[in-house]
This record gives structure tokens, sequence and C-alpha cells, in this order.
């Protein structure tokens, strides 16, 4: 057998993700300085306040941009393991760590049976795609727990149940990747989990759900997809206007209102399709688990009121785990969230300017992006009907005489 290959590339991988990631902490730590604005703020102001005031033994009830499930907690104050450092290099450090977790993940995973080591360079060459902002937010590490929960699934039910559970608590989306558990033990433990750790947070720290009245006020992010009708709106005189609200850049003024509320309307549109497909599916393979958390996310992110770069992060680890099994049909679909993402890195922060600004740049970057998530969306929904609901095509008459012979041999 030959296995200089299988050898060779696992070799590769560690030696391109070690220079890609070497490049990101040259950035987040400004050796280098990244094109746009300074995206290590939100770690060196808003993570470090966060910090100041979870350490107290409270949530930040007093800032309208905390707006994460309470276990959210324990990814701002998990700087504090490496207290020799300064609070935003252990926070990089942490990210850089989550990062080695999933590739690794990714590795144990591919050599074995039905699978592959895709999965693997779809993550060593998504993440530096979207430049130093993945090192710059906590969403690596809640894409990490993420992996770790679909790629147990097939074998440990419970033991995704229980981390899937636990990433929502971190950060809502990980909820998706339940869309097409069949068992009731990974059911079960993840009600189990968020319960116990909703209970433990809400007697030991107060606040520790008011992040879900904080988002009733906010308006489109100029990023989103609904945000393109305002972007071409201002070039023909839409007197609204663009500022920092709810921790994001976003529109606000006339009509703002009714597009939000589209938005919203579009994430139940794609809730009810996701139902549809669940009660319609027939045939569950090995990967459908993954595909479908991946088309699920996609959907949300696609018709959130919010795309913000580090979403990309989430489609990425997906995507990484849909490409670790043989079968999965999600190649195009993950070849355009590829894509999708190194726009995202040339809208936000190279020439985030010209986002703001609406200018022809500006717009075309956003057009360029979200309609990638869109066409990526689309395509991803249709090969996960089409892998398991419809119909089969009958097999040709040789296969079905191989195949009744198959099944006729003793086990």
């Amino acid at each position: 057998m030959e296995t200089t290959g299988t050898r060779r590339s696992p070799a590769w991988l560690l030696v391109c993700w070690g220079l890609t990631r070497v490049i990101l902490l040259l950035f987040v730590f400004k050796v280098y300085v990244f094109p746009g604005p300074d995206v290590t703020s939100d770690v060196s102001v808003i993570y470090q306040g966060w910090y100041e005031v979870l350490r107290t033994g409270t949530f930040p009830l007093d800032d309208v941009t905390w707006q994460y499930p309470p276990a959210a907690a324990l990814a701002i104050l998990s700087p504090a393991l490496l207290f020799w450092l300064d609070y935003p290099s252990a926070f990089f450090v942490l990210a850089f760590t989550a990062d080695l977790a999933v590739l690794l993940l990714l590795l144990y995973t591919g050599p074995r049976p039905g699978h592959t080591l895709r999965g693997a360079w779809v993550w060593v060459a998504g993440v530096p795609l979207l430049g130093p902002t993945v090192y710059a937010r906590y969403d690596v590490m809640v894409t990490a727990v993420a992996v770790a929960a679909l790629l147990a699934g097939a074998r440990r039910p419970r033991l995704m149940g229980a981390l899937t559970a636990f990433g929502a608590m971190l950060k809502v989306w990980p909820v998706l990747l339940l869309v097409a558990a069949r068992r009731r033990a990974a059911w079960g433990w993840a009600v189990l989990t968020a319960g116990a750790l909703a209970a433990v947070f809400a007697l030991a720290m107060p606040g520790a759900f008011a992040f879900l009245t904080f988002q009733r006020d906010r308006g489109t992010e100029v990023e989103s997809l609904g945000s393109l009708v305002f972007h071409v709106a201002r070039r023909y005189g839409w007197d609204g206007q663009v500022l920092l609200n709810y921790g994001s850049v976003e529109f606000l003024g006339p009509w703002v209102d009714v597009v939000s509320t589209a938005a919203l309307v579009l994430s139940g549109l794609a809730f009810g399709w996701l139902l549809l497909w669940r009660l319609r599916a027939r045939r569950f393979h090995a990967h459908t688990l993954a595909d479908a958390a991946f088309v699920a996310v996609l959907m949300f992110v696609t018709t959130s009121r919010v795309i913000s770069p580090q979403y990309l992060v989430w489609l990425v680890g997906l995507a990484a785990v849909c490409l670790c099994f043989r079968g999965s049909r999600m190649r195009l679909p993950v070849a355009l969230v590829l894509a999708a993402s190194f726009v995202t890195v040339l809208e936000f922060p190279a020439w985030f300017s010209h986002v703001v600004a609406s200018d022809a740049l500006g717009v075309t970057l956003l057009f360029l992006r979200n309609g990638l998530l869109v066409l990526a969306t689309l395509l991803a929904a249709r090969e996960l009907w089409r892998s398991t609901v419809t119909r089969a095509a009958p097999l040709p008459v040789p296969a079905q005489a191989t195949r009744a012979k198959e099944t006729s041999l003793p086990s």
C-alpha cells in the first residue's frame, strides 16, 4: 500500500497552518499593521472592560453591547488562566489555541474510514482568509466547541448534546447543530446541560439573561443583506444615518424598521424550510448531521440583521466538518463560503471606510460578499434536499444484481 502521500498531507497541513497562523499573530500583536481600523480594540477595550465587571460576580447590565448568553462570561474571563500575560496577549494566545484545537480534531478524524483530510485543508485555508479578526473575537472558541460537537455526533450523541448546549450558552447559534440529530440522547443531554448551566448562572450571577432584551432597538447593520437597500438608497437621497449602535455600525432612520422586520421574516421562513426538511427527510447519511448544520447556520447568517465578519468563522468551521466526510455534496457551497471569506476581509477591515461611505467600492464588495453567501445558501439547501428527501434514482440492473448478491451473503 502507498502511504507516502498519506504521511505527507498532514505534514503539509501543519506547515501551512503554522505559517499562516504566525502571520495572524504578527498582525494582532501589531508587529505589522493590517489595513483598516484596528480590529484588536474589541479585545483591549470592550472585552477587557467586560472582564473587569464580570470578575466582580455580575454581568455588565449597564452595557447594551453585552448581547451574549451567560456562558460567554467564561470566554471573556478565560485570559485570567494566563495570568502572567496582559489581557489582550492572553486572549490572542487562547484564540490561537482554539484554532489549533480545531485543526487537531480535523486531523484526528480525517484518516478514519469514510473521512478525508479535505476538511482540515478547508480550515487551514479558510481562517487566514478572514484576517486578524479571527483572533480578535471569541467566535473561534465557540467554533471549536461546535466542531467538536459535530465530530462527536455519530458515535457519542450524549457528548454531542452536552457540547452543543455549552456552545449555545456561549453564543446561541450552535443550537442549530441539532437540526438533524436523530438520537434522543443528543437532545436529552442538550436540554440537561443547558438547563444546568442556566440554573448555575441565574443563581450565581445577577442579570444572566438580560441580553435577551438588549437587541430590541437595533437597526440594520451596514454589512447585512438588508443593508444593501440603504447603501443604494443613500445614493438617491435617503436621509437616514450611519451610527455606531449596540456595538456595531448600523443604519438608523426611515424604513429601517421595515427592512429589519423583513430580515426577521426571512429568518422565520428559513426556520420553516428546515422544519419541512426535517419532516420530509428519509435518508440520513454519515455526513447529513454536518451538512444540515452547515445549511442551517448559512440560512440564519445570511438572513440576519447583522453579518459581522466573525460570523464567517462559524461557516468555515462547519464547512470543514462537512468536507471531512467523503460523501458530503457541499463542495461547491464550501468553495463559495471560502470566496465570501476573502471578500469579507476586503470589506472589513481593509476597506471598511468605503462600506460606511456607501461608495462604489464599498457597495460592490457587499453585493459580491452577500451574493456569494446567498448563492451558497441556496445551493447547499438544494444539495441537502436532494441527498435526503428526493427519491434516489434506481440502480442499473448490474448494480442491482451486485447489491442483491451482497445482501444474500452471510454476515
